[in-house]
């Protein structure tokens, strides 16, 4: 069967590529300067090729606290936990009738024990749709199997696969076909990287993935399972990521991973019972729960600020596992998290009184914690004691340190402790300069942002992707998207992947500045480099469409939003709305409502309802009809 691909609705006469051979490659990684217009780069002369005064910062902390037995601190502090993967810790299996074992079944409420167990492949398209509320707030880290298994799959051919889907997903019955029809030889690698593609995209890869395993040549590992756990996770399909746990478990593919991230979501998603609930699943699959696992449910939820959640259920457990080092770490930084110095201090004395002797990562955690709560002083305290008495100090701790100083505008203190740093042999990375660059550049001194990109050069220190992103923010801010994408130009040209974010930020700088071709240009780039938009590029093209008056394309981007399983965005519906009104379709929000509701989408039904009923009525108060009018 012959594919004949349709042309996507609204490409841009000029590729992304095209676009950019107008402007230089030259960037300010390179030599401190580019393009600008108006703006005057001055180039910076450095000193033994530093950009950075060596000045000193001379702290003169109160003696007794300098030489104080290493015990309990009158302050408080917060750690960074380290891998919490190793081997399980047995732990006593929770017995029926205890008062854990009741406040923690909670399958009973997700009905999973209550009828026959389905495949997940049988599961329909409609019943994955019910997409309970999502804040976003806590976004849950990408996991994997574990194993950083490098894909040996042939990229074009995954370009080719998702080709397909983007191409035919909207036409809803056509995909699987074509895919038959395709000659796809599928492998575990390929639907890893495809489920990758489109893991903001849930209803692509879901479908995808029901297609892959109804393949008689083909069947699911525990590594391409986790892959769509992943996904169902973070758009909160709880249901449904529970029925493919279930089936994991029926073919007997399921790993400590995948508890892991069930957690996670649940976690994220503040369903704190249900995430302890997937204890009981793993007793259901003769899987130990252990203090590593623990020690894993406990980080969750203090990423998720429930440092209270966190503490209740280490208490109630502590009794029935073994806490180490981590586990006291991990509920030190949830305490930090919520900026609770008081429990954060009591958990750091009960580490010690425990017989744990902290570690950097556990100082490094209180020194996060102590700045995040305004309490600076007793941060400054803490590293001169570090620096006494140990841990040394990091260039971690520094990093924290200098961090805070250029988000208060101290550029000069912040200079000085880098100093400080170099002095005592710590070797500075690009996190460093990263906070560095950025404290600059939010002062507009943007000869000291090029001058530390010399130096970083000079001394072979190479950019990360956290500073490219920083520094394509710091452009995007000053409206100033051509030097954005010089510096996007250099990142790919050194090999570093950009993220979402990326893309996201040139996107909105450049409708800023209203250049829609460009903004349009750069999302055809991030869809040809493989990267899928998430929720936020989605608004930030809608957005920027409505505000240009393109509000009829911006309702294609929409629904292409809603049908890929996104959430209907909190937009501008009023001038929306007018656009249609004057390009003759005045009941566009009802339709959209119409069309929601015919496709189960009920909850985005229900918001495009509620605004054509307000626009009704501020229209009816504009017009209102005069029955007291005199006769003429």
């Amino acid at each position: 069967m012959a594919l004949c691909l349709r042309k996507s609705k609204s490409t841009p006469s000029k590729t992304f590529a095209s676009k950019l051979l107008r402007i230089p490659s030259s960037t300010v990684l390179d030599a401190g300067g580019g393009g600008g217009g108006r703006r005057r780069r001055q180039q910076v002369q450095l000193l033994n090729g530093s950009s950075l005064p060596l000045s000193r910062f001379l702290y003169s902390a109160n003696e007794c606290s300098l030489h104080r037995n290493y015990c309990q601190f009158p302050f408080v502090f917060l750690p960074h936990p380290t891998s919490l993967f190793t081997s399980q810790e047995n732990l006593p299996l929770l017995k029926k009738g205890t008062p854990f074992y009741s406040s923690v079944s909670v399958l009973a409420r997700l009905s999973l024990n209550s009828h026959k167990f389905r495949g997940f492949c049988s599961v329909t398209d409609n019943e994955a749709d019910s997409c309970p509320d999502s804040d976003n707030e806590c976004e849950l880290e990408n996991s994997d199997d574990g194993e950083n298994v490098k894909s040996k799959a042939d990229p074009n051919e995954v370009s080719r696969v998702c080709k397909v889907i983007d191409e035919l997903f909207a036409l809803d019955r056509n995909m699987e076909a074509v895919l038959d029809e395709c000659g796809i030889d599928l492998s575990h690698d390929l639907v890893v990287d495809v489920l990758e593609r489109f893991k903001h995209a849930r209803k692509p890869a879901f479908r995808f993935f029901c297609w892959a395993s109804r393949r008689s040549d083909y069947a699911h590992d525990s590594r391409t399972y986790n892959a769509m756990m992943n996904i169902l996770g973070k758009t909160r399909q709880f249901e449904t990521m529970v029925s493919v746990l279930e089936e994991m478990g029926e073919k007997g593919l399921l790993t400590m991973e995948t508890f892991i991230i069930s957690m996670k979501a649940f976690v994220a998603a503040k369903e704190r019972k249900k995430a302890i609930g997937m204890f009981e699943l793993m007793k259901k699959y003769n899987f130990r729960v252990g203090v590593e696992t623990i020690n894993c449910l406990l980080d969750a939820m203090g990423r998720a600020k429930l440092g209270k959640e966190a503490q209740i259920l280490f208490e109630k457990l502590e009794h029935r596992f073994t806490p180490n080092l981590q586990t006291y770490t991990v509920l030190l930084n949830g305490w930090c998290r919520v900026k609770n110095l008081m429990e954060a201090g009591k958990v750091w004395n009960g580490m010690i009184d425990k017989g744990f002797k902290p570690d950097i990562v556990a100082h490094n955690t209180m020194l996060e914690g102590l700045l995040r709560g305004n309490r600076r002083s007793d941060a400054i305290k803490l590293f001169e004691v570090m620096k006494v008495k140990g841990p040394t100090p990091n260039v971690r701790s520094y990093t924290i340190l200098i961090r805070d100083l250029c988000k208060q505008r101290k550029m000069r203190e912040a200079v000085d402790k880098f100093d400080e740093m170099i002095r005592s042999g710590c070797e500075p990375d690009a996190g460093v300069y990263t906070c560095l660059i950025t404290g600059y550049g939010n002062e507009k001194k943007m000869d000291k942002v090029y001058g530390l990109l010399k130096e970083m050069k000079e001394k072979g220190y190479l950019p990360d992707t956290r500073m490219y992103n920083a520094l394509i923010k710091l452009m995007a801010n000053r409206q100033m998207p051509d030097d954005a994408v010089r510096i996007y130009k250099k990142m790919i040209h050194s090999g570093i992947q950009p993220t979402i974010h990326t893309y996201n930020m040139m996107m909105k700088s450049f409708f800023m500045t209203r250049n829609y071709d460009m903004s349009r240009a750069v999302w055809e780039e991030m869809n040809g480099k493989g990267c899928c938009p998430d929720e936020n590029s989605y608004i930030v093209m809608i957005r920027g469409l409505i505000r240009q008056g393109r509000s009829v394309e911006a309702c294609k981007f929409l629904e292409e939003m809603l049908e890929r399983g996104m959430k209907a965005p909190q937009l501008d519906y009023n001038k929306f709305a007018a656009d249609f009104s004057r390009a003759g379709k005045p009941d566009i929000l009802e339709e959209l409502a119409q069309k929601m509701k015919f496709s189960g989408k009920f909850e985005d039904s229900n918001i495009f309802a509620r605004w054509a009923e307000m626009m009704k009525k501020r229209v009816k108060r504009r017009d209102p009809v005069r029955s007291d009018r005199p006769p003429a």
